[in-house]
This record gives structure tokens, sequence and C-alpha cells, in this order.
């Protein structure tokens, strides 16, 4: 394939952010975009240079020109959609959480596999540079063997019932939209958990405004995480390991939006001798990136596409599924049930 040709359903911010970031990857090209009306459809094609603007999202999927769809839409309309681009024999790249609830997720994998169609969930986190090299460090031994990871992801939004943050019919609440976040990164690094005990605190429209959860690993790690729509957190990232901990600069889950910030800092701080940290031990090791960080997933899916790969070893379809199995396991343990799960 010399060029992989990309198609976006949905014309919203994060979409915009994915246009913008498609030029840095080498053999991508931006052909098409999907939306609900013919005039947002064309703005956004004017906007990035895009040479089809389509009316509704079946138009997309059904572009022969179209190679791989991205998916923008909010997390309730994954399924529909996704289910969509694979039926018509599209490569999808869906943003995450995968779906509502792990039930739909194995709808959307099954048509995958029926279809022989690539598959993966967009937690573009997982592929930024910095995250590559806290993989890397933590893979070496850096830190020997990882104890604890901690961290928050939590903003101050201002209380609208009907925002999408807060409306339990378009999935909303800290789980699903920042929460899933640090929880990925969990499995990520120190594999599914095995038990979890969590606090939530409801919003009044009933979605999880706040939590606090502990996650123990099959490696007797622990993993301390919380997420908040209602107050801003400091959004660090902490390892702890029997040789040292790790530290990554906020925000650890993705690039600043002030273009002045290009690189994130890890701080490796070892503790072999005396188990006490001196200035001889502390290593800042700082990592540039560009654009909005977007390119960097959309550059793992081009790779796959090229080497005939039905899915991206760096997020697989079963860590997806798992991911979202406990995403729903925590939901049952709050009682928090989605209408569309009634």
């Amino acid at each position: 394939m010399d060029k992989i040709r990309w198609g976006i359903i949905s014309t919203g911010m994060i979409a915009k952010q994915f246009a913008e970031d498609l030029p840095y990857v080498e053999g991508a090209e931006l052909v098409a975009v999907g939306s609900r009306s013919q005039d947002s459809a064309d703005a956004f094609a004017k906007t990035y240079g895009i040479p089809k603007a389509h009316p509704n999202y079946e138009a997309l999927a059904n572009d022969p020109d179209v190679d791989v769809v991205y998916i923008a839409t909010p997390h309730p309309f994954h399924e529909e959609n996704a289910l969509m681009c694979l039926e018509a024999g599209k490569a999808v790249l869906c943003e995450k959480p995968f779906a509502l609830n792990a039930t739909q997720t194995q709808n959307i994998i099954a048509k995958a596999l029926d279809k022989g169609c690539f598959l993966m969930e967009a937690m573009w986190t997982r592929f930024l540079p910095h995250m590559r090299k806290l993989h890397q460090l933590i893979d070496e031994g850096a830190i020997g063997e990882v104890q604890l990871l901690s961290a928050d992801f939590g903003f101050a939004a201002p209380y609208d019932p009907a925002h999408r943050l807060f409306n339990l019919e378009l999935g909303g609440g800290a789980l699903l939209d920042v929460g899933i976040y640090p929880l990925s990164l969990a499995s990520w690094l120190l594999g599914i958990p095995d038990q979890q005990r969590s606090v939530m605190k409801k919003a009044g429209t009933g979605v999880d405004e706040m939590f606090s959860i502990i996650l123990e690993h099959s490696s007797a790690a622990q993993s301390r995480i919380s997420a908040s729509l209602s107050v801003q957190t400091p959004q660090t990232l902490t390892l702890a390991g029997s040789e040292g901990h790790i530290q990554v600069s906020a925000p650890w889950w993705g690039i600043p939006r002030d273009s002045s910030h290009q690189k994130h800092t890890l701080t490796l701080t070892r503790t072999v001798q005396s188990n006490v940290p001196t200035a001889g031990n502390i290593e800042v090791i700082d990592v540039p990136h560009s654009g909005h960080g977007y390119q960097y997933e959309a550059a793992e899916v081009g790779r796959c596409l090229q080497e005939g790969l039905l899915e991206s070893p760096v997020i697989t379809l079963d860590e997806s599924l798992n991911i979202m199995r406990l995403l729903d396991s925590i939901r049952s343990d709050w009682r928090l049930v989605y209408p569309q799960e009634k």
C-alpha cells in the first residue's frame, strides 16, 4: 500500500485534532469525512483540504476510496458506527472507550474477525513518545520490580445535566471519559487486575462524578487511581519499584494544548544503595513530541496495515475487551447502569 487512505466519522474536537495531526504520518492521506449534515461535512472538508465530504456516516463507510476509518463519535455510538464500517470491509480505529460495555465490544470484535478487518481501540496515550519511553524503562528494569502505580486524571467541568459528561444516556461520568486512561495504563504496565476496591461519588444526574480505586495485580503490585469531573487534579503519574521510582510530568496521559510545551519529562530516581535517593541517582529524561499526539496511533495503524496485521500488539483486541470487562465490573459494584442496558 503506497498510501493509507483515511476517512473520519464525526467533525467534533477530537476529529479536528486528528485531522491536523495526520499530515505528520508518512504515507497517510485524509480523503473523506462523514458528518450528520452536509454543511458540517463541507465545512470540515474545506478547513482540512479533504476531497470528499459525506452527509452521513453510511456514505463514508461505503466510500470505495477509503481504506481505514477513524471513529470519533461519543462512545454510546461506537458499536453502531464500527459495525457499519467493518461490514463495509473497512479497517477501523475506534475512539476509546471501545464501546459502552463489554457486550458491545465483543460484538465489534466478532464483526472484525468475521470480515477479516483490522481493528484497534484508539488509546492514543500508549503511542505517545514519553509513554513508549516509560514502557522501555520498565522493561529494562530501571526501577526493578514495579510494585506501585499511582495516577490521577481530573478536571473541573461546569455542571450541566444536558452535557454528555453528566448525561447518563450518553454514557457520561468520570469512569468512561477520563478514568479509562489510568485504568488502561495499569493494564498495560501491570496486567489486568485480579481484585479491585473503589469508592464513588454520584452527580445529580446519576453518573459517577468522582471515584478512587485500588487495583491488585497478579504480581502483587497495586495501582492507586482517581478520576474526577468536578475537581482539577495534578494529573501526575508515579511508578515505584524495588530499585527506584519514575515520575512523569503532567499531563501524563496526553500532550498539553499549550503549543509551547514540546516535551514530557520523566524523572528517574534510583534508590539501590541504602534505599535513599541521592543527586547522582536522579536522571531527568526529556522526551520531545509534536502536534496534538494523535499521529502516533495513526502511524501504528498504518504500520499494521502495511504488515497485514489485524490488530496491534501494543493494544490487542483481547486486552481492550478485558479492560471493558473491568469497567463493567467497577460499574456493577457501584450499581451504575446506563439506560441502554436495562
